[in-house]
């Protein structure tokens, strides 16, 4: 029985722990956080994700948590409705979750099979042709033969095995901030927008409590992804001389103890392995913006078990070659997708609630 270490118990790790462990590995899951997150924004699970869902027995789950969303409405700086667009979710082909309980899901589904160690992270790796030794930052040194990280864009395993993660990661320009609403919201089908030129304050339903995202353009800053406090000023200060009901969801922010901030970024690496070490997830391939990133973590994790058990000498090859496959649409897409979601200008932003308003009859 080969064990396997995954670092971060998020979308793609608890995915893998549960596949590597139902094919017969011995799985160890470290991850750095005290516990299950509570904080994100809902995502998308479609396309190649829906099988392995199924597979894993945890649609029904999925269902009674997805939220209720059914259209996208766009709002001018007093709050009228400028377009409303309708959505396809949850009528079969896709479902969206709040991400945290997209990952409490996916990590009940794997917690029996494998060993969770929460507040833990890697701290060194060192690897031979036979096996890993690593050494964490609380627990005993332990050897395994192959070591994944799936612990998101600034991935500790990608930093410890490839190098910096200036050297791979490369901002959009596009930052983002999410916390929940504080409680459910007005209208609870509905996703609520209100744009200015390179900013979107978004307001979406979920089951019991609603979630507030702001996307903003800005200059890359070196910013600690840990730094709370230094979040909530950088989010302020965008969004300051915002209208609608912008100043109190700032007041909502900066009262959160469940905010997420980071910037958008592509991850570019030439290969996602390195000897008995490999990548998934945003680890190796950080694209999407409208939280097509958990389906392709699903599948991602899917395809890398199943080379894994192959025990193919070329399983991470195997892997990388049909994953990328399915990563290159959605980087070619990401572009169009950031001048859609978030205009630079007052005559982008004209332009796209144009369309928006041609488009509403068609759906």
């Amino acid at each position: 029985m080969e064990n396997v270490l995954i670092c971060g118990a998020g979308v793609a790790g608890s995915t893998l722990a549960y596949w590597l462990a139902r094919n017969g590995f011995k799985v160890t899951v470290v991850e750095r956080a005290q516990g299950m997150r509570s904080s994100g924004n809902p995502v998308d699970v479609r396309g190649p994700a829906l099988p392995v869902v199924e597979a894993m027995g945890v649609v029904g789950r999925l269902r009674d948590v997805a939220t209720r969303t059914k259209r996208v409405c766009l709002l001018d700086g007093d709050g009228r409705r400028i377009a409303t667009v309708g959505l396809s979710a949850g009528k079969g082909e896709e479902l969206e979750v709040p991400r945290s309980d997209l990952v409490t899901v996916l990590y009940e589904a794997a917690c029996g099979d494998a060993e969770f160690l929460f507040d833990d992270t890697i701290a060194a790796l060192r690897q031979d042709e036979h096996g890993v030794d690593v050494t964490f930052d609380r627990a005993a040194p332990r050897r395994f033969d192959f070591v994944i990280g799936a612990d998101g864009l600034h991935s500790a395993v990608r930093r410890i095995t490839f190098g910096a993660e200036r050297s791979f990661v490369r901002p959009t320009g596009i930052h983002v901030a999410t916390t929940s609403f504080g409680g459910p919201v007005d209208h609870p089908e509905e996703v609520l927008l209100h744009n200015t030129p390179g900013r979107l304050v978004a307001v979406h339903p979920s089951r019991d409590n609603g979630g507030v995202a702001f996307i903003f353009r800005a200059q890359a800053e070196n910013v600690d992804h840990r730094d709370t406090a230094r979040h909530k000023r950088i989010v302020t200060a965008a969004y300051g001389d915002a209208g609608w009901r912008v100043p109190e969801l700032l007041e909502r922010l900066r009262e959160a103890d469940d905010v997420f901030f980071d910037a958008v970024s592509v991850v570019d690496l030439p290969s996602w392995s390195r000897g008995r070490i490999a990548l998934v997830g945003d680890a190796a391939s950080c694209v999407s913006l409208l939280g097509e990133g958990s389906s392709l973590a699903i599948a991602g994790a899917y395809t890398l078990a199943t080379a894994l058990t192959s025990a193919s000498p070329t399983g991470f090859g195997q892997y990388e070659a049909e994953h990328r496959a399915r990563v290159r649409p959605a980087r070619r897409t990401a572009k169009m997708t950031a001048a859609m979601l978030v205009p630079k200008t007052g005559i982008g932003l004209a332009t796209r609630n144009l369309a928006a308003r041609a488009w509403r009859w068609s759906v």
